[in-house]
């Protein structure tokens, strides 16, 4: 399976490894995978492939992680498909980049 990836080495994911307590609720909620556990801990797995959405940082109960969420390529899709306005996004595979806008016909966000 080739991941897609957002713009590399501009994501705004950071985790606080003292904070976090290994709970696992990112894990589930992270619809790229960007997170794993090790060792009972938390760690960024795959920061670029990190879609900037917010669901980890909005569902860690101890506040260990922060992303600018709103950002990245989830939020140019939302705010595209709901006609705000939103921005194209530039996502690659491990082959190559694709920059899919959300007003054009042939992007959808299975393309990213």
């Amino acid at each position: 399976m080739n991941r897609m990836k957002y713009m590399p080495g501009v994501v705004t994911l950071s985790l606080d490894n003292e904070k976090c307590t290994g709970c696992g609720i990112c894990l589930d909620v992270c619809p790229q995978e960007v997170l794993r556990l090790v060792e009972s801990k938390v760690e960024i797995f795959d920061k670029d492939a990190c879609m900037e959405c917010g669901a980890c940082m909005q569902n860690c109960p101890f506040d260990a992680i922060n992303v600018r969420a709103g950002v990245g390529c989830a939020a140019a899709f939302i705010l595209g498909n709901m006609s705000f306005g939103g921005g194209d996004c530039c996502c690659s595979t491990e082959e190559d980049v694709t920059c899919c806008s959300p007003e054009d016909s042939d992007s959808n966000i299975s393309d990213c």
